[in-house]
């Protein structure tokens, strides 16, 4: 039987999950490249409603262990899918985030506009279904509700 060894992330990449603040400036200085003709970074946020229901903050847990190892297995697949990616930056916060907070970064730096959105949208898309992250979203009239992220979102 041959073990699954884990996924070793590349030198040029950069994951993080983080207590502080996210730098949208940081994430893009880390995805650029001069061999980059394009960088698309994609910032979810805290918003202050679901389903018209009023959010007041919402509060973010993962297993970071395992989430890092997610991350690194989605830039392994985009550089499968997408060979002329220069750089994969997947950061996310844990913690209490108050409404506009950044939660999530995704950046890609690439030659090709076109395949630095569809890779960008490839990582946040896989990284909402599968990375052990879970959120708690706290209501207006103070009840609150654990959600998986990958659940938040469902396409119809």
């Amino acid at each position: 039987m041959k073990t699954k060894l884990p996924i070793k992330p590349k030198v040029e990449d950069s994951f993080g999950i983080s207590f502080a603040p996210l730098s949208l400036e940081e994430i893009y200085d880390q995805a650029n490249n001069p061999a980059n003709g394009a960088v698309v970074l994609m910032s979810g946020m805290v918003r202050n409603q679901t389903d018209g229901k009023p959010v007041v903050a919402l509060e973010y847990q993962a297993y970071e262990p395992m989430a890092l190892q997610v991350f690194y297995q989605i830039a392994a697949d985009i550089r499968c899918q997408w060979p002329d990616v220069n750089r994969v930056v997947i950061c996310h916060r844990i913690g209490r985030l108050k409404i506009g907070e950044i939660s999530v970064l995704v950046a890609v730096g690439c030659p090709h506009r076109g395949e630095a959105f569809a890779a960008c949208q490839y990582a946040i898309d896989t990284l909402k279904h599968n990375a052990p992250i879970w959120k708690k979203e706290h209501w207006q009239d103070g009840s609150s509700s654990w959600v998986s992220i990958g659940a938040c979102e469902q396409e119809s």
